[in-house]
């Protein structure tokens, strides 16, 4: 797959802004939640449930990175994206609707997640059109 300027460097915005917060969320749980104003304590299990997403994202990053870089990852790259961009802000809806309105500091990520999510739609939908077959033209005996 072949992508244009804007597909990569969307596809490269993507990646690391997941890479650096997951490694964040990852080696320093405190710091970054302390961003937040949430304080977490010395709970080994908290830190753990923390972690582990945290290097799950962080992984994720990584693999959005790699489409920009290898034609070949760049579907993997897209899909993953897609997917982390389009579930964190779906998840964080659900928290507003269930648990009231978080802090203005998650309100933002928020908005960066849907603005991200925005921008993978964008730079990637003449993918979707062509693919879906509605622009080929096709011979047809005569």
């Amino acid at each position: 797959m072949q992508l244009t300027r804007f597909q990569k460097i969307t596809l490269g915005i993507s990646g690391a802004t997941a890479l650096a917060i997951g490694t964040f969320i990852t080696l320093a749980p405190h710091a970054f939640y302390a961003s937040y104003g949430i304080t977490l304590g010395p709970n080994p299990n908290l830190l753990s449930e923390l972690r582990a997403p945290g290097a799950g994202l962080a992984v994720l990053g990584a693999i959005m990175l790699a489409g920009p870089i290898r034609a070949a990852m760049a579907p993997i790259a897209l899909a993953v994206a897609l997917t982390v961009y389009l579930a964190f802000p779906v998840g964080r809806i659900v928290g507003i609707v269930l648990d009231g309105m978080p802090s203005g500091s998650v309100i933002g990520a928020l908005a960066i997640e849907v603005v991200i999510a925005g921008l993978l739609l964008v730079a990637f939908k003449p993918m979707r059109t062509a693919s879906s077959g509605r622009d080929r033209i096709v011979d047809q005996p005569g």
